[in-house]
């Protein structure tokens, strides 16, 4: 609250009310409101203030009916979507829908799709596209070679009379089933 006894939060429903939930102090009594000021602005009439305090009063007292007619139109929304069985989150699906199929629909997103549609069927598009694709069998014909070459060459080191123990070790042996596993694509 402010130092006049006025809320002053802007979502508040008792916004620009005094503390009894009524108009301010100063617009309470009219007349008595200037008395309490006891300065007017320069070149405003003692009548003339009375006369735009009393209009305040009013536009105050009006304000405040709007905002209790406004919440009770509100809690009425709210029970008859809690009784049609919408919630929040079946709005918010609602209208990310709308919204999706509002982008979908609009200039913008389908001059994109269209230009995507040409860059996919252009010749440099599909001539990159098989360029990759021959790259990708590549590389994975050259990692299959190179783990039977591993293999292979794991078979001789066993073989090798120095590295019984090792070759027979529980390490060894995974190494060499995880290399001799090495399958791409």
């Amino acid at each position: 609250m402010d130092p006049v006894g006025q809320d002053i939060n802007l979502n508040s429903p008792n916004k620009g009310l005094g503390p009894a939930g009524g108009v301010d102090s100063l617009t309470e009594g009219g007349a008595m409101g200037v008395a309490a000021a006891n300065t007017l602005p320069p070149g405003l009439t003692e009548e003339e203030a009375e006369e735009l305090y009393s209009d305040l009063a009013k536009v105050e007292e009006e304000i405040n009916t709007l905002r209790q007619v406004l919440l009770a139109k509100e809690k009425h929304s709210a029970e008859l979507k809690r009784k049609l069985g919408l919630s929040p989150l079946n709005e918010l699906k609602q209208n990310l829908t709308k919204g999706w199929q509002d982008v979908q629909t609009s200039n913008a997103y389908l001059t994109a799709s269209e230009t995507l549609d040409g860059i996919a069927q252009s010749e440099a598009y599909k001539k990159t596209s098989e360029t990759l694709s021959v790259a990708g069998q590549k590389t994975t014909a050259a990692f299959s070679t190179m783990g039977t070459v591993l293999s292979r060459k794991l078979g001789d080191m066993r073989a090798l009379p120095f590295s019984n123990s090792f070759g027979n070790s529980p390490t060894f042996k995974s190494f060499e089933d995880k290399v001799g596993n090495i399958k791409l694509g």
